[in-house]
């Protein structure tokens, strides 16, 4: 006697489309929001919270890893990651919640203890361009990864508008943290096969 595997075609902790995109439009422009907040927190306080940057190979400042990547060093550094980490975050979590969470932490941790481990001893690293990095690096081989070709189509959009970013994990720019941008990118490859989705059972697959 045969049975049959059927598969669910709802989407995201049966949300509609739509509903998930007005989601991750309110979270990544409150995520933005947040940014220039703190920005403005530090300016009116003498720039107080750059001491919760990283400071490398101090266990001490292990601690500071997840603030450093929402602070930043002035105006037009939260100005200049303000964009692609609203349109690149906004992509990520188009697939749900959960896995954009999980995605980001790992990006943070892996981003922050590279720069930690890596870094020109007497700095300070902050700024959230480490996460715009992994973000980047997890949206190109995400659908790869998961063998979804629209995947792989946005990996090909963002490749052609944000590709030349991956310039910057070279050390080429006195002041800028080409490792967090490096390690972010890392991150977010890794993050791409860590939270990879199960293979679907094809549709109306019948077993016997």
């Amino acid at each position: 006697m045969g049975d049959y595997w059927t598969t669910d075609r709802t989407t995201n902790n049966g949300t509609t489309g739509g509903a998930r995109a007005l989601t991750a439009g309110i979270l990544m422009v409150g995520w933005v929001a947040l940014l220039w907040a703190l920005e403005g927190i530090d300016t009116a306080t003498g720039n107080a919270l750059d001491t919760y940057g990283i400071s490398p190979r101090d266990p001490a400042e292990l601690r500071d890893v997840i603030p450093a990547a929402f602070l930043h060093s002035g105006w037009e550094h939260v100005a200049s990651n303000s964009v692609p980490l609203l349109v690149l975050g906004f992509i990520a979590a188009l697939a749900g919640l959960r896995r954009f969470a999980a995605v980001v932490v790992t990006i943070i941790v892996v981003s922050g203890l590279g720069v930690w481990l890596t870094a020109p001893a007497n700095t300070v690293t902050l700024g959230a361009s480490g996460v715009v990095f992994g973000l980047l690096g997890y949206l190109l081989v995400r659908g790869f990864v998961d063998r979804r070709p629209w995947d792989v189509l946005i990996g090909i959009g963002v490749a052609l508008v944000y590709g030349s970013l991956l310039w910057g994990v070279l050390p080429t720019q006195s002041g800028v943290s080409w490792q967090g941008h490096l390690f972010g990118l890392a991150g977010g490859v890794a993050a791409a096969f860590f939270f990879r989705r199960p293979r679907r059972a094809p549709d109306n697959l019948v077993t016997v």
